[in-house]
């Protein structure tokens, strides 16, 4: 059962960055992020600070909203980071080929509501909210995930 683990406010693009690096270091292949909230929350900022952790340069990563999907070859997993806004159907996410990422890769999922019950039930949600002086997250997730992201700080 998934619960609340850590509430965050971050302050700029520096602070959702620095929570990226720590997550993304804590990552392995299997594992989904289901990236929850409303256009400019940070949702995009957050995925894109997760997979220049992980490959450990700064890599152009363009948003996925036209193609759906970007992936990029991670000797640790592939990652594949996924804006599934335009769907209008669960079966539309599967035809990308998500079931098997969700066993081979690491995902990162903006708007995974579109996913309906195809969301796996090991996947660690982080909901992002936007107010005029900072982003908020909220992370919550099932076990093993609060001893994964043990000492996680901001």
């Amino acid at each position: 059962m998934a619960r609340t683990l850590f509430e965050f406010s971050l302050a700029d693009e520096g602070a959702t960055g620095a929570l990226a690096s720590q997550i993304a270091a804590r990552l392995l292949p299997g594992d989904t992020l289901l990236l929850e909230g409303e256009i400019g929350a940070g949702k995009s900022a957050f995925a894109r600070g997760v997979i220049r952790a992980r490959l450990g340069r700064m890599e152009d990563v363009p948003s996925p909203t036209f193609t759906l999907v970007q992936t990029y070859e991670d000797p640790r997993g592939d990652i594949w980071h996924c804006d599934l806004y335009r769907l209008t159907h669960p079966d539309e996410a599967l035809e990308l080929g998500l079931d098997e990422a969700f066993e081979t890769a690491i995902c990162l999922i903006e708007w995974p509501d579109r996913l309906g019950d195809a969301a796996p039930a090991s996947a660690l949600s982080l909901s992002f909210l936007a107010n005029t002086h900072a982003h908020h997250v909220t992370i919550s997730g099932p076990d093993p995930w609060p001893e994964r992201l043990e000492g996680l700080d901001v």
